[in-house]
């Protein structure tokens, strides 16, 4: 959970020295980092696909299989990189024909150019991260994101403020800062990876006769998928963003702060959806179908009691949190609105991503593929245009169409994992 938090912390600490710059410069982060989370959800979608793909070969005992497993995974994660990287440049000049505030798009530019360039070391962290949480090994992900949160914080003040002698950058020193902090990520992971005895057979290296294009095949087969249920979900989010954006400045700073909020809790859930692709994974290579699902319950419930306990503190803390980040009157009362519905999807949010990592570890991708499309964008997205703009309720109509569609995917995705359970234990007895 420490290791999926520590990605939005990152960008939580842009936006709290970000904030206090004022609504426009913290609008624009909102508006470059909407662009940054289509290309990240669609890469951490794609390496989720190395995690169970490890826990079945470690279930199995298979090191051989579990290394190319992992290197085939890591040379795509490195292309998905450079894709990623390429595809924000070019979508850069989009900005300026979104209805967006002039102000925020002269801002924004120049912080997505730089913030594009860290998807680079990031995927290959992601494949280095998703490879040892399949061993179960989830602890160096950990120690990985919390060292480059320290550094990210650390570079924001020197180069946000223009500290000591550093030059006073404003969003320019936010992206300098996670760029520089998440290639630390990849150095540090690697280097302790490397002194642990049971990394080093996963490391031997790869020799070109040994790439295998069924490897590739495979893990695309199983991250395509992925890729476009984290797409689907973190696209309506981002597409609240932009109807916000149309709305003004205000509502998009309002927005940006509840959603940072709503995304750290999103990534506990990540977390928790991890656990369950591995211990259902593990199970699936045992061929232990009852214990699998026992397990997953397990973990449903784990989920639920979490982000019950979040749901509690966003009604009770909406008037305060807003305040960490900025000391505007009317972005705060907008975005405590927002907070308050915020609150009521915890728990779908948290329970339709849990099921998600479940039926991932099952190795089923395609119809829950379909089922969150169905959920954000035939049921979430219309809602919320047609609230939001149609009907005149702002930012509070938006999110209730996100509330409405994380619902359905929550409901849709264990009638799926019900079925499919049910199904293997009684042909397995």
């Amino acid at each position: 959970m420490i290791g999926h938090l520590g990605h939005v912390l990152v960008g939580l600490a842009d936006n709290i020295m970000v904030g206090r710059l004022g609504a426009a410069p913290l609008a624009a982060v909102s508006l470059g980092n909407s662009f940054v989370f289509i290309a990240f959800s669609l890469g951490i979608g794609f390496s989720f696909a190395i995690t169970p793909l490890i826990a079945e070969a470690d279930g199995e005992n298979d090191i051989e299989k579990g290394r190319k497993h992992f290197q085939h995974g890591l040379i795509l994660c490195t292309l998905l990189g450079l894709s990623m990287f390429l595809m924000l440049i070019i979508a850069t000049p989009v900005m300026r024909f979104m209805d967006q505030p002039p102000e925020v798009v002269e801002l924004a530019i120049p912080y997505l150019k730089i913030t594009a360039f860290s998807m680079i070391p990031l995927m290959i962290f992601q494949a280095f991260k998703q490879f040892t949480d399949g061993l179960s090994q989830t602890k160096y992900g950990m120690y990985a994101t919390v060292i480059a949160n320290i550094l990210n914080v650390i570079l924001n003040f020197l180069l946000i403020y223009g500290l000591w002698i550093f030059p006073r950058l404003e969003l320019v020193g936010a992206a300098i800062g996670t760029l520089i902090s998440r290639i630390a990520m990849v150095v540090f992971i690697v280097l302790i990876l490397r002194t642990k005895d049971k990394f080093i057979p996963f490391f031997r290296r790869i020799k070109f006769r040994e790439i295998q294009n069924s490897e590739f095949y495979k893990i695309i087969t199983l991250g395509f998928p992925t890729a476009m249920q984290m797409l689907f979900e973190v696209g309506v989010f981002t597409a609240a963003i932009w109807l916000a954006g149309t709305l003004g400045t205000i509502d998009q700073a309002s927005n940006q702060i509840a959603l940072n909020l709503a995304s750290m809790t999103f990534m506990i859930a990540v977390g928790l959806g991890v656990t369950a692709t591995i211990r259902v994974g593990n199970q699936k290579g045992l061929k232990n179908f009852s214990e699998l699902k026992r397990i997953s319950i397990s973990i449903f419930l784990q989920v639920f009691i979490i982000e019950f306990c979040f749901a509690i503190g966003f009604f009770v803390l909406k008037d305060v949190l807003p305040l960490v980040y900025i000391d505007d009157v009317l972005v705060v009362e907008t975005a405590a609105s927002l907070l308050l519905i915020a609150g009521l999807f915890q728990l779908s949010d948290g329970l339709q991503v849990v099921v998600l990592g479940a039926l991932r570890g099952m190795q089923d991708v395609k119809i829950p593929t379909y089922i969150t499309f169905v959920a954000y964008w035939i049921i979430g997205f219309p809602i919320s245009y047609f609230l939001g703009l149609e009907l005149g309720l702002g930012s509070q109509g938006i999110w209730i169409g996100l509330l409405a569609g994380l619902t359905a995917s929550a409901i849709l995705l264990m009638l799926r994992f019900n079925y499919l359970t049910n199904r293997l234990i009684q042909t397995s007895s």
